[in-house]
């Protein structure tokens, strides 16, 4: 049937019509909270090119966990920044490391908070790569142990979920392996199997020290014009045991979530990076936008798109706005 009969808009009329036919609704089980913590800092210093998001001694970190959790958010990623950085990021597994510090603390203040560490050695090496390096050249396999050892020296510290972010080949399947031998085997292990070397990332440098020393990291992040290779990044993590999939960034790469939503029967996750999230701000701040309806629409495309998780620094507004 076609118009008059076919009125589609007779399920936009009422607000509650609305409401009951909507196809997805974003709540706060759907989203995880970065969070970045410094060796050394006395309180908190909000990051510049954030507004909003700050850098956390231990202290301020479990208090601005509390924080969240009280507010209903559920989840939070983990970033360290140490006082001291080395050609090997030995910061990254050390047994009383920054992020080892802030992970006990939290499990022990606020143990209804789920707690994710991001494995990478970016924020612990002194050439700001994510893995070994000789010369100007990235080393995946001398790499694979060192993540390992970051992995379970988290796990052990506190964090409930590991996620990969390094992009080295075979480097879940090693996270694996190392888990399981150390009675780790049911931690499950939240891929970035799809991370794009992104110019959405420029912020989040800024906040975790993490720029690179020399070159970019385009030998071993995807390339943004890749689908297919995204596909076969993903399909490679699954069989070395990754129990959820992550798509980076998410705003510009929402074909690429949808690719493997469609593709594959696991879990799916993006990240609302830094830039995505400065530029609303930014934007809002100049009264262009309306802040909330321009998060909420933003991340509700993101789960449209098929995303079951966002990481998103949107998080605290969010919890707030839905608190009303």
């Amino acid at each position: 049937m076609n118009f008059p009969v076919t009125r589609l808009r007779r399920l936009r009329e009422h607000n509650i019509v609305r409401d009951l036919v909507r196809e997805n609704l974003l709540t706060l089980n759907d989203l995880v909270m970065p969070l970045f913590v410094v060796e050394g800092l006395s309180g908190r210093e909000e990051i510049s090119s954030m507004p909003g998001q700050y850098r956390y001694s231990v202290k301020e970190l479990v208090e601005e966990c509390k924080r969240l959790a009280d507010a209903g958010v559920r989840a939070v990623i983990l970033f360290g920044i140490p006082a001291q950085k080395d050609p090997h990021g030995s910061g990254a597994w050390a047994e009383n490391g920054i992020i080892q510090q802030a992970m006990a603390a939290i499990a022990r203040a606020v143990p209804e908070l789920l707690i994710i560490g991001d494995i990478c050695l970016c924020e612990y090496t002194s050439h700001g790569h994510c893995g070994m390096i000789e010369g100007e050249r990235i080393l995946n396999d001398p790499t694979l142990e060192l993540l390992a050892r970051t992995a379970v020296s988290q796990v052990t510290a506190g964090a409930h979920m590991v996620a990969p972010s390094d992009m080295m080949d075979g480097r879940v399947g090693a996270i694996r392996e190392a888990l399981d031998e150390h009675g780790f085997a049911h931690v499950p292990i939240m891929s970035y199997a799809a991370k794009y070397a992104s110019a959405y990332y420029g912020p989040f440098r800024d906040a975790a020290e993490s720029a690179p020393q020399f070159g970019d990291r385009r030998s071993y992040q995807m390339d943004p014009a890749n689908v297919r290779e995204a596909l076969r990044e993903v399909e490679l993590d699954i069989l070395e045991g990754a129990d959820l999939v992550m798509v980076k960034p998410a705003l510009a790469y929402m074909d690429v979530i949808r690719a493997v939503r469609d593709t594959f029967d696991v879990p799916v996750a993006c990240y609302n990076v830094s830039g995505e999230y400065s530029m609303i701000k930014a934007a809002a701040a100049r009264g262009w936008l309306d802040e909330p309806r321009i998060v909420m629409e933003t991340l509700t495309a993101m789960k449209r798109a098929g995303a079951q998780l966002i990481l998103s620094y949107h998080t605290r507004d969010v919890a707030a706005w839905l608190g009303r």
